[in-house]
């Protein structure tokens, strides 16, 4: 059921008001009779005209999104507002002046009843078409925001599997090799896959939930590489409830550990970690993905454009717009360092 919006009525009223102030004035200066009784029947036809109309076009759309009533529903309405103004508006001017005249125009009823459907027609018409430019900007900004949720929820898809198929793999490697850590690595897999698709498909979860899986696959990552990797997860109490979207961080550590620490034979260290920063609109969250591998320079071709940073960057974009940015930054003493910043929302995830 649509909510009946205030601000719009009062508007409408508003403006009516003001038109038949305008109308009033230039019945006395054509010398139709005085001011205050011109204003009287004008105020008292034009305001009932639009309590009539409005009204009933907000309970005739109750049920509905729409901005006005359609067809012929419409059409009627206006002219029962228009009819209803011009009779108990008349009856208003009549009781102010205290004439026996229903009307004080000299020419009796066709031009006032003239102006009245003049008036109230234009005034309907005009409040018709800004209802409607509201409702179909309202309409397209629905759409929008369906779409990106669409899209979002489809890259996350993208992001699942990509990161099931290259486990995996490892897997398959070390179920002949090893299979005592096989064994470790599926069961933490299992953990992993039970958190991840147990969870809500939302687009946002908190910051708390992104750090637990992203321990959930440094802890599967630790089982192929042993001492290889090492690895600490700084996250503020204060963070803990802020909502990102899921699985962002996660292609980051996959880079940081296939193009950095996997080509270095003494593998290497991840820090991870969440602050807040000052952005050009306000507070921002930043998250950054330290590792101490080869480098940028050393690293795999397409390293830095690879199907993981796309997903993050058009992530990013589509949530956050420009205020968004991701980068990566070679550090001086080797290794790399993804940083990803956006603006910052308290509370739990919408």
């Amino acid at each position: 059921m649509q909510h009946f919006d205030t601000a719009p009525f009062l508007r409408h009223g508003l403006v009516s008001a003001l038109l038949c102030c305008a109308i009033a004035l230039a019945l006395t200066v054509s010398g139709q009779g005085a001011w205050d009784v011109q204003l009287a029947y004008s105020l008292g036809i034009g305001l009932v005209s639009w309590l009539v109309i409005d009204l009933g076009r907000a309970w005739l759309t109750r049920a509905s999104h729409a901005a006005w009533p359609p067809g012929w529903r419409g059409l009627l309405l206006v002219a029962g507002g228009i009819s209803a103004g011009y009779v108990l508006g008349s009856l208003i001017g009549k009781a102010y002046s205290g004439s026996a005249q229903y009307l004080p125009h000299q020419q009796g009823t066709v031009w006032p009843l003239a102006i009245t459907i003049a008036a109230g027609g234009g005034v309907s018409f005009f409040f018709y078409s800004q209802g409607r430019a509201r409702h179909l900007q309202a309409r397209m900004a629905q759409t929008q925001r369906d779409a990106a949720e669409a899209r979002l929820q489809l890259l996350q898809a993208q992001l699942e599997p990509h990161m099931l198929f290259n486990t995996l793999a490892t897997l398959r490697v070390l179920v002949s090799t090893d299979p005592a850590r096989a064994h470790t690595m599926l069961d933490h897999l299992i953990a992993y896959l039970r958190a991840t698709l147990g969870a809500s498909r939302a687009v946002l979860h908190p910051l708390a939930e992104e750090f637990d899986r992203l321990r959930d696959y440094l802890e599967l990552m630790a089982v192929r590489m042993g001492p290889r990797l090492t690895y600490q997860l700084d996250l503020p109490d204060a963070l803990r409830t802020v909502p990102v979207p899921a699985l962002l961080l996660q292609p980051l550590l996959e880079n940081a550990i296939r193009h950095g620490l996997e080509p270095q034979l003494a593998g290497g260290h991840i820090a991870v970690q969440a602050r807040t920063v000052s952005g050009a609109t306000g507070p921002c969250l930043q998250l950054q993905v330290d590792d101490t591998g080869v480098g940028l320079s050393a690293g795999a071709p397409g390293t830095a454009h690879g199907f993981g940073l796309t997903q993050v960057r058009e992530r990013l974009a589509t949530l956050y717009g420009a205020q968004s940015a991701l980068e990566l930054i070679a550090a001086s003493a080797g290794g790399v360092s993804a940083r990803v910043t956006f603006p910052l929302k308290s509370g739990p995830p919408a």
